[in-house]
């Protein structure tokens, strides 16, 4: 690692720095002492091989975060050995570590007015980090105040030339970049095609057989030790004369995959034998020009052109490259697009050179030999009480963001010289933002709709503006970036087209309309102050995926996407998860007017069926709102491409982002997304069809997976039959019957006008026996059926059917009468059964079980409406002990809400019974909704902890320990 000269110490001091603002932390209050901090124990396991791969007791975090962001922080991020005394134990250590770091480096550096300004700064990143409004890329979070090299990037570009010594030092700068814990990309474009000829007048290798070497070396230097595996882009030019057979690698690898596959080798990722096939740790992209596009519309021929003399040396038919293009990556999702005309038409420093090329996961893009460094925001925490955007609190946010990512600039270390001197020089930056999915479905709008996408297109407008804004005050107190001067009128060009597009943007409601007045009118001080100070940084923004520190901010979902799925996996305090409910969508039903009655009935429903389609009282035209990126409700491809192409414009760099299609998809629709995602505007596009690729481990496949896949399933049902019915012969039911005296109660209640009562009777230790129910007159139909009723429920209590069975069974059945009763606890009913059983759980049902299923007395509601939580003090002990007890013996967690519907992991035989569904065999959020849909998601297993992990951008993240197949 080369360690740099700083971009603000090589110049004069321009200002008098910065006056900063307290607007989040508590002047006399440190950030730390406004929360409440808990200990924990992280263990991680295998589940696979049930080998325990981490464990740190003892860990302090606030109490507000999850166990997930908990265990992913420890085991990704704190410093020194596991056991030792230098090892990091608390999240004020690693807060501290990083944020005293760019606190110092600013005051060196002459960013702050005085030592007031630069205590409130630290004061606010502190807040804003330990509150999880925002997180640095993971780098940041490795290296900044350990005695390793400070590199703060995670994005990487570099740039290879025709020649051997370039080729090989290619190799060497990217494994060194691997190493780190980062990914990089380039273009081979410069290097001589296979149909050119070398100076001594022999053939050229071409690019493709380079990219062999370079494939094998990123596949044998794993990320940053653990942390993630090698990412990477390779990039070549659509008019390269070895264009064909670039597009075809990956796709006659996955032909080469199959065969081996049947032949029984090991072919699974991380298999024994696939790495005998190339080009799979690199992701591929076609850069196109619009000339090669418009030939495309036209249907005209295209040249090809040699790369020392620029002359056309081939000419294809422009439809049937294209063609083959869609084609290759409908097949194996390889290559992705990148519009290369469009990308330079935003380029702020096109006097320096042209952008060639990107980081692995196409979000950001600049000039060769540069590095990004990123960080997000958690849009969700911007989310007032009543639903709307705060974004005059995110616009405060984002300045100390952006002043926090630009000091980081002036301490970094780079893995080449030549990375740290454009870095220093062009002090390329990349804010972004994650939760946007959950976000607008907490707002009521639609992830595919118009109110969705300019409420996207604001926030991500007053994110840029207000950067950019920020980087011209810089410019004005440390000085502009040092190739600022001779790239002035491009930058402020650039600046010009992001204003132009910002004032195209139609709002539709108040709150996006509120929003774009800001974004306004920090566009029109961009232009202003831009004039007078230049601008700090090259470039402000894009959207990375946001995995790993997507969980430590505790997102329900990651960068630009929508929900993955409306059911999601929790872990619990002391061990084991659950299935639980987004907690945005109860939120989102009561935005758009539902009664707590009806969003309990719907909530239950999702829970059970993973999807919104027929659940109780919800409008045919509401259901957009919960469309997800997978299941049966999932969005149409062209609605990810709208969607980006609603925010692109506000972007400095480009969005990391997949366009999922369904295994049915075309080639057809292959071309058009790709097509219409050039039409829209967008930088860069990639796909991916389900069950394309055979190369890694899928819950389906094709051919002999799909037959095995059936026989082990059909083996396993066999199996499941003969142990029921082994079951069945072993533990014979038995009767519990009543003493001849025994306790009981009757309760008088009324239903919608409909008058009753209600007698049960309990077994000396407390447990419900029996019931009798009296409606109607003697001797009616009704008050018959009833009678019948009684008995049968009565019968089964005796023989051991739990009545958490019955309560699941009989609540939220819909039928005459309902409506208002009499009770105070049980206000509404949907019929009269709903009614009985939800009073026999109040009256027969711990407070644990009632909590699983929802049902909570009227004290216990307003105790929910004055302190936030349900639990009663006296019988469950304060929060702290909440979050630190295991589950209950009944299996329901203490520390859930009504919101979150929850099965735990570990249920016990009446939630079988009740026909909850269970999650034994599921792991993470994609195998659940696997279980759910019976369709399989198509995701590779994660290296560290083995189980399934879900798209993340153009990248995958695992839910079970943060590990991300990406960059970022």
């Amino acid at each position: 690692m080369t360690e740099t000269v700083s971009g603000a110490g090589s110049q004069a001091k321009a200002g008098a720095g910065l006056a900063i603002e307290r607007v989040f932390s508590t002047e006399g209050t440190h950030p730390y002492d406004e929360l409440t901090w808990e200990r924990r124990d992280v263990v991680q396991t295998n589940w696979k091989t049930g080998e325990t791969v981490f464990e740190q007791k003892g860990v302090e975090f606030p109490s507000t975060w999850s166990v997930n962001a908990s265990t992913i922080v420890t085991t990704k991020y704190f410093r020194g050995a596991v056991g030792s005394e230098a090892r990091e134990w608390s999240l004020k250590q690693l807060i501290d570590r990083v944020v005293k770091t760019y606190t110092k480096a600013g005051i060196d550096h002459g960013y702050f007015a005085t030592e007031t300004d630069a205590e409130v700064f630290e004061h606010e990143l502190t807040w804003l980090l330990v509150n999880q409004y925002f997180s640095f890329n993971s780098p940041v979070w490795f290296n900044v105040g350990t005695p390793s090299p400070q590199q703060v990037s995670a994005c990487f570009i570099l740039s290879v030339d025709d020649s051997m010594d370039s080729i090989l030092n290619w190799y060497k700068e990217e494994g060194f970049i691997f190493k780190g814990g980062s990914g990089a990309g380039l273009n081979l474009s410069r290097i001589r095609s296979s149909k050119e000829l070398l100076s001594s007048g022999g053939t050229a290798s071409g690019p493709v057989s380079f990219m062999r070497g370079a494939d094998a070396s990123a596949g044998t230097i794993k990320s940053g030790g653990a942390t993630r595996r090698a990412a990477k882009m390779v990039v070549l030019d659509v008019d390269h004369p070895d264009i064909e057979e670039f597009v075809q690698t990956k796709a006659r690898e996955e032909d080469k995959i199959r065969v081996l596959r049947d032949a029984g080798f090991d072919m699974e990722l991380g298999g024994n034998d696939i790495t005998s096939v190339q080009y799979q740790n690199a992701n591929n992209s076609v850069r196109v020009s619009d000339e090669f596009m418009r030939a495309v519309e036209e249907g005209t021929d295209f040249g090809l052109r040699a790369r020392k003399t620029g002359e056309v040396i081939e000419t294809v038919d422009a439809r049937d490259l294209w063609r083959k293009i869609a084609t290759a990556a409908w097949e194996c999702a390889d290559p992705g697009l990148q519009y290369d005309d469009t990308i330079n038409d935003w380029h702020t420093n096109p006097e320096t050179g042209r952008i060639t090329a990107s980081n692995p996961c196409s979000e950001y893009m600049s000039l060769d030999n540069s590095s990004c460094n990123l960080a997000s925001l958690n849009l969700l925490k911007f989310l007032k009480d009543d639903d709307t955007f705060d974004a005059e609190l995110f616009a405060k946010a984002v300045e100390f963001i952006i002043t926090a990512m630009d000091i980081s600039i002036c301490f970094a270390d780079f893995p080449t010289e030549s990375i740290g001197q454009t870095t220093v020089d062009y002090r390329q930056l990349g804010i972004g933002y994650a939760n946007l999915g959950a976000l607008l479905m907490a707002m009521g709008l639609g992830y595919d709709s118009d109110g969705g996408r300019a409420m996207a297109a604001t926030i991500t407008s007053l994110m840029t503006g207000v950067s950019y804004k920020r980087s011209a005050e810089l410019a004005g107190v440390v000085g502009p970036y040092n190739g600022y001067a001779r790239n002035a009128e491009a930058h402020k060009r650039v600046m010009r087209k992001h204003q132009a597009a910002n004032d195209s943007v139609r709002t539709l409601h108040v709150n996006d309309s509120a929003t774009h007045k800001l974004a306004s009118a920090a566009w029109a001080e961009v232009v202003a102050l831009g004039e007078k100070n230049g601008f700090r940084n090259a470039q402000a923004s894009v959207l990375a995926p946001t995995g790993t520190i997507g969980f430590m901010m505790d997102c329900d979902t990651t960068g630009i996407e929508p929900d993955f799925s409306l059911v999601k996996f929790k872990k619990l305090v002391g061990g084991g998860s659950m299935q639980i409910v987004n907690q945005t969508i109860p939120r989102a039903l009561k935005k758009i007017g539902y009664q707590p009655e009806q969003i309990e009935a719907i909530v239950d429903y999702i829970a059970e069926h993973g999807h919104v389609i027929d659940a109780p009282g919800l409008k045919t035209e509401h259901y957009e709102i919960f469309d997800t990126a997978m299941g049966a409700r999932s969005l149409k491809p062209m609605g990810h491409v709208r969607m980006m192409a609603a925010c692109q414009p506000f972007l400095s760099g480009a969005i990391s982002k997949t366009v999922n299609l369904p295994e049915s998809a075309t080639i057809e629709e292959i071309e058009d997304v790709y097509f219409q995602s050039w039409k829209l505007g967008l930088k860069a596009t990639a796909i991916y069809r389900d069950n394309c690729k055979v190369g890694q481990p899928l819950s389906d496949g094709g051919g002999k997976a799909k037959k095995d896949a059936a026989d082990a399933a059909d083996a396993a049902a066999a199996a499941e039959v003969v142990e029921k019915v082994v079951e069945k012969v072993v533990y014979a039911p038995t009767r519990k019957r009543l003493p001849k005296s025994r306790v009981s109660r009757t309760t008088s209640f009324t239903v919608g006008g409909a008058e009753g009562y209600m007698t049960s009777g309990a077994h000396d230790d407390g447990e419900l026996g029996e019931i009798f129910l009296k409606l109607g007159k003697q001797g009616s139909t009704l008050a018959g059926v009833m009678d019948a009723f009684s008995i049968a429920v009565s019968i089964g209590l005796q023989y051991g059917v739990p009545l958490e069975t019955y309560v699941s069974k009989f609540t939220n059945l819909r039928f005459e009468p309902a409506g208002l009763t009499d009770d105070a606890d049980v206000r509404m009913a949907q019929s009269l059964m709903d009614y009985v059983f939800r009073r026999l759980a109040l009256d027969y049902l711990p407070f644990e079980s009632r909590q699983a299923l929802g049902i909570y007395s009227a004290e216990e509601r307003q105790r929910y409406l004055e302190t936030g939580s349900y639990e009663p003090t006296e019988e469950t002990g304060s929060a702290a002990e909440l979050m630190e007890s295991a589950p209950t013996d009944k299996g329901a967690p203490v520390d859930i809400t009504i919101e979150e519907r929850q099965v735990v992991e570990q249920p016990t035989s009446a939630s079988e019974e009740a026909g909850v569904e269970t999650t034994k065999q599921a792991h993470t959020s994609a195998e659940l909704m696997e279980k759910i849909t019976g369709s399989a998601i198509d995701s590779p297993l994660c290296f560290t902890c083995g189980t399934k992990m879900r798209p993340a951008g153009s990248c995958y993240v695992c839910e079970g320990c943060g590990s991300t197949s990406g960059c970022s």
